[in-house]
């Protein structure tokens, strides 16, 4: 496949890229820093863009078979950065008739399983109370990606870690696993990886965890 990432350096961003080339597929990363980019290879296209830009990124999806976004806030207070990104990212999309995408969203977007145990639901609370701007943000992005035109897929991981790639975990397509509490970010990665060619996760969102 011939795919670009959009978050190219962050943490499950650049694991998209080095899982996507060690697959084979040509990637296109989009950075603000190629210096940042730990991942090379003979199949990789390092690009600058501006992501507030849309008529700019509009050469970096053209002729992909798929678009996968590691975008996703720094520290607490987003102020609407990824949905605003996110929006320019769909609309160089729409421009360029690219019609997959697949973004990294997060688990508290959603309420939890009607089953999930009371401690789960307290530790949820707690967490959407101190990241309630950077879940709206991203609950704003899925909006986003509801009202275009583009077959879409969130991917919701819980508590995100460093630990290593396993390729096995819990998901659910329409929800979130119960009592999911981590999933690393490799991992995270090999779910936004093989949610593109999955019919069955168009324009839903995907919960993963262990």
């Amino acid at each position: 496949m011939r795919i670009t990432v959009f978050g190219a350096t962050g943490g499950v961003g650049g694991e998209v890229v080095r899982q996507a080339l060690e697959a084979g597929h040509e990637v296109t990363a989009v950075v603000r820093d190629p210096a940042a980019l730990k991942a090379g290879g003979e199949r990789l296209e390092v690009a600058r863009g501006d992501l507030a830009d849309a008529s700019a990124l509009g050469p970096l999806v053209a002729g992909r078979d798929a678009v996968l976004s590691g975008l996703g806030a720094r520290g607490r207070r987003t102020d609407g950065l990824v949905t605003r990104l996110t929006g320019a990212v769909v609309a160089a999309m729409e421009a360029e008739g690219v019609r997959r995408l697949v973004m990294v969203s997060a688990a508290p977007v959603v309420q939890p399983p009607p089953d999930e145990p009371l401690t789960a639901r307290l530790t949820l609370a707690v967490v959407r109370q101190v990241f309630g701007e950077v879940y709206a943000d991203l609950a704003g992005a899925e909006a986003l990606l509801a009202r275009s035109g583009t077959e879409w897929t969130a991917v919701r991981p819980p508590r995100l870690t460093d630990g290593p790639l396993t390729g096995t975990y819990r998901r659910v397509t329409g929800g979130n696993p119960r009592a999911g509490r981590s999933l690393s970010r490799a991992d995270t990665a090999h779910a936004m990886l093989g949610a593109v060619e999955d019919r069955g996760t168009v324009r839903q969102g995907v919960g993963v965890a262990y």
